[in-house]
Parts: C-alpha cells; sequence; structure tokens
C-alpha cells in the first residue's frame, strides 16, 4: 500500500514538470513566459510540500502514521482534481500549492511505517522496493500525457488516489508507535525538538543535505532540459515531459539497484557514496552532450545515480527515534523538495551574469559542495535497531 500510493504520489507530483509546456501554452502564455511561470508554479508546489512536509510529519508522530496517510492522500486527489479546471496561472499555482501540501505526507509516513514494520535484515529491500513502484508513476505519467489532454491528466490522478484511499482500509499501524502512545511521559512529534541538542540538529540538516542533488538535477537540469538544449544550440527540440519520463525511469531502477547494493555491502554509506559518483558522472555528460539524444541519455544516467531517494530516506528513518521518527522522516524530503525554492533563485540570479548553461553548472557546484560536507560526516545506519526514543 505504502508503494501504491508512491506511485500515484509521484503521477501527481511530477505531473506539473510533464504538462507545464501543453498546459500553459493552452492558456496562452508566450514561450518565454513558459519558462518564467513554470519555474513560479514549480516554487509554489514546492512550498507547499516544505509546509506540508511539517504538518504531517508532526501528525505523524501525534496522531499516527495511518491517519496522516489517509488525510493527506484525500487532500492531494482533491487537488489533482481541481487541477483539471484551473483557468488562470495564478489559479494553477495556488492549487499546485494546495496539492503540495497534500504530497508531504506520503514518502515520508509510508517509509517509516514500513521501516517499523520490517525486520532491520529487510529494511532496505522494502523501503527501496516502495520507491522503485513509487517511482514508476513519473513513466506513467508521461504515457498519460501522451494518451490523453492536459486536464484529463490531473483528473485520472485524482481518481487514482481516491481510490488507493479505499484499498487502505486494512493496512496496519506501526507496533511501535502504538508502544510510544501508551507511556504518556514520552512527548511526541515536537518540530522543534529536531533542532536541540545540537547534535541531533546537525544530524537533521546533513539528512537533508544529502538528498539535494537529487531535486536539483530533476527540479533544474531535467524539468527544464529544453531550455538547456536551446541555449546551447542543440539540434532539434527536447521533451521535457520524455526526459522527466526517461529520468524517472532511471530513477526507479537506481533505487532498487541501491537497495540490493546496500544489503551485499552491509552499509548504506559505502551505496551512497557509489551513486554519487554515478551522479557525477551523469552531470559531466549532461552539460558536455553534443545531441538532444545524449542529453536524453545524460538525464537517465542522472536519474540512475539519484536513485538514492529512498535510500536517504530510510537512513533519515534510521537516525531517529519512534517518538520523532515520522516528524524526521516526513520534513526531510519535503525540506529537500522545499530546497529548490532556494536553488532555483540562486539559478535565476546567476543568469544575470552568466548564461543560461553556466548558471546550471555553477548552480550544481553549490549544491554538490553543500551534499559532500554532509555526507562525509555520516555515521552509518544499517544495522541499528529501531525501537528507541529521542530524550
Amino acid at each position: 500500500m505504502a508503494a501504491l500510493g508512491y506511485f500515484v504520489d509521484i503521477y501527481d507530483l511530477l505531473m506539473f514538470s510533464i504538462l507545464r509546456v501543453p498546459s500553459l501554452q493552452s492558456l496562452g502564455l508566450s514561450d518565454a513566459q513558459i519558462a518564467t511561470e513554470g519555474l513560479r508554479i514549480i516554487n509554489f508546489q514546492m512550498a507547499g510540500l516544505l509546509l506540508g512536509g511539517i504538518l504531517w510529519g508532526v501528525l505523524g508522530d501525534k496522531r499516527g502514521r495511518l491517519k496522516v496517510l489517509f488525510a493527506s492522500i484525500l487532500l492531494y486527489s482533491l487537488g489533482n482534481l481541481a487541477n483539471a479546471w484551473v483557468q488562470t496561472v495564478d489559479q494553477y499555482a495556488w492549487v499546485r500549492f494546495i496539492s503540495g501540501i497534500g504530497l508531504a505526507g506520503e514518502l515520508g509516513v509510508g517509509i517509516t511505517l514500513v521501516a517499523e514494520l520490517l525486520p532491520k535484515e529487510k529494511r532496505g529491500l522494502g523501503t527501496s522496493l516502495v520507491a522503485a513502484v513509487g517511482l514508476s508513476g513519473a513513466v506513467a505519467a508521461f504515457f498519460m500525457k501522451e494518451w490523453l489532454d492536459w486536464r484529463s491528466c490531473y483528473a485520472v490522478g485524482g481518481l487514482l488516489g481516491l481510490a488507493l484511499l479505499f484499498l487502505r482500509i486494512r493496512v496496519s499501524e506501526s507496533g511501535m508507535f502504538q508502544s510510544v502512545v501508551q507511556n504518556p511521559n514520552v512527548p511526541r512529534g515536537r518540530f522543534l525538538d529536531l533542532f536541540r541538542p545540537r547534535a541531533r540538529a546537525i544530524a537533521y540538516l546533513q539528512s537533508i543535505l544529502i538528498g539535494l542533488p537529487t531535486w536539483y538535477v530533476i527540479g533544474i537540469l531535467v524539468s527544464f532540459s529544453r531550455e538547456f538544449a536551446r541555449d546551447r544550440g542543440l539540434p532539434g527540440e527536447v521533451d521535457p515531459g520524455f526526459a522527466i519520463m526517461v529520468a524517472y525511469a532511471a530513477i526507479s531502477l537506481g533505487d532498487l539497484a541501491i537497495g540490493f547494493l546496500s544489503q551485499a555491502l552491509r552499509s548504506r554509506k559505502k551505496a551512497l557514496y557509489i551513486f554519487y559518483g554515478i551522479t557525477a558522472a551523469g552531470l559531466i555528460f549532461f552539460f558536455q552532450a553534443q545531441s538532444t539524444t545524449e542529453l536524453y541519455a545524460a538525464c537517465a544516467l542522472l536519474g540512475f545515480g539519484t536513485g538514492f531517494w529512498a535510500l536517504f530516506v530510510t537512513m533519515a528513518a534510521e537516525r531517529f527515534g519512534t517518538n520523532l521518527r515520522a516528524t524526521a522522516t516526513t520534513t526531510i524530503p519535503n525540506m529537500v523538495r522545499g530546497a529548490l525554492v532556494l536553488i532555483s533563485a540562486l539559478f535565476t540570479a546567476l543568469q544575470s551574469h552568466f548564461s543560461y548553461t553556466h548558471s546550471g553548472m555553477l548552480t550544481g557546484l553549490v549544491v554538490v559542495s553543500l551534499t559532500a560536507w554532509a555526507a562525509l560526516h555520516l555515521p552509518e545506519t544499517f544495522d541499528r535497531d529501531l525501537d528507541f526514543i529521542e530524550s
């Protein structure tokens, strides 16, 4: 159920990036406006994810994992149904903001539930399976875009979410969470506790920074691959929807592969470092691509390399106690998604001094530097028992 939920989540999350050009064209925007307004709408969605991550994370530790899974999927399903009827860019942006709030609860709480229900020997495989199935939702979204008009694509996403809502009725609550609930002296879901003491605050910051390359790759490079190709004068026209589909198909494979690699190496850190290396190779390939075919291939390599999404969220679940686990595990991936607002602001600011492509390169250099600092200080969490609480 967590895997299917993440499938619908990713379908809805990536729908705007896939439909950005045709949907904004139908609203009467020029090519220049499609680039600028498209980035603004993505930022609205990411701001919703950031806010929703805090909301659902706190509620996940206070009210339970299952209640959040029910409430979040209901909100983003209704949001995507509303997207099918927007008439202006401002309506589009605000509905994506509301949908973003709902989308924020799916992965973190789902991973928390799976991590707490599975034995530690199978935890990495279980969470990788959730991500691999879930991320294929982007592939489904692309084919829906090929078969249906953009408004119908949003309607399908909303209906899929409502259908899944009924399938979740028989899912069980986490036993670890229920045992913590029985102790009234244990504080649960206090977001500010993630920032004290200092060691926990640093752990929280590191857990966010190690995931930054994922949304730099998807939110900037792949989503705006059409603009990068035009800036470099590559022959042919790049379809950003196809680029996203290619990248996410590779991400799905990467998430599955890193789960098995982590199990084989019995290490989260070593597997993560290997995938960072693949991502670095993908970045070089992307900025040196000489044709649209090579650019699509670079998107695929970048996708596979950033297929550590489930692993870094699993590491977040393993670093924090049961009374703060949903708060941490839900806010961390959404802080990464929300960081796209800052990443895109840097990218936009650099364009006043550098070319579009060079601005993308310099933005990537900042992201990679922050990630490298965090990754070098990571503890190993592979064999950690999750049945503990934060004082």
